[in-house]
């Protein structure tokens, strides 16, 4: 009679405590949403490629790579899937290879390929002949009524959010190989002027970089909700 009785009262116990279980679970569940889309991030050049080299021989491949890795992590924060094309200082290339610049390019067009995001933000940073130009610029392939759609909210969120006096605007290009070869949205974001003293040291500074991959966050999640909105 004792032996049953305990083990009615250790059934009693193991639903109970399966019942909590299955509750926490299923609450954890619905708090995550699983069609959230890939998104992927490029950080511009690395490695051999230094990219625009600005005032002090501050080196882009190092700045595009840093705000990368914070854009990453708030996208993550929304419960996007982000797959980076690099994330240390190496290019995507075989050092035996004849022509790196080339391979490097067809990687990262590889890597769109068979991830198949929803986009794809690719970080770098300008340079101009004369020092006094500045400000974020988003550009977009000409021929891609939604690259151009992502490429203006997400230039309007970079002038409001870095509080730009003199704001740019979007462009469409034909020419970039990212641009042009890319199965997907792509966006190319420049985040601003090495040759320009203000913004180059700007660019350094890790909170102004949280404030730029910030911008953009916000940005692919405006372009990205209003696209499933559109799409219900």
């Amino acid at each position: 009679m004792k032996k049953h009785f305990l083990e009615v009262l250790m059934g009693c116990l193991l639903l109970i405590c399966f019942y909590y279980l299955s509750r926490e679970a299923a609450a954890v569940a619905g708090q995550m949403d699983y069609s959230r889309p890939v998104i992927v991030v490029d950080s511009g050049h690395g490695g051999d490629d230094p990219g625009m080299i600005g005032i002090g021989g501050l080196k882009e491949k190092g700045i595009n790579l840093s705000i990368a890795m914070k854009l990453k992590e708030k996208l993550e924060e929304k419960n996007y899937k982000v797959v980076l094309t690099r994330e240390k200082d190496a290019g995507l290339y075989e050092e035996s290879s004849r022509n790196k610049k080339a391979q490097d390019m067809q990687k990262r067009i590889s890597i769109l390929q068979e991830v198949k995001p929803a986009l794809c933000i690719s970080i770098h940073q300008n340079s101009y002949e004369n020092p006094e130009v500045k400000g974020p610029q988003v550009f977009y392939y000409k021929d891609s009524l939604e690259g151009e759609k992502l490429a203006a909210i997400l230039q309007k969120r970079l002038n409001e959010d870095l509080d730009i006096q003199r704001p740019r605007k979007e462009k469409g290009n034909t020419s970039y190989y990212l641009l042009k070869r890319s199965p997907c949205v792509l966006n190319i974001v420049e985040c601003g002027f090495l040759t320009n003293p203000e913004e180059a040291q700007l660019l350094t500074q890790e909170e102004y970089q949280d404030k730029v991959a910030g911008a953009v966050a916000d940005g692919v999640q405006e372009y990205l909700d209003a696209t499933l909105r559109e799409s219900n």
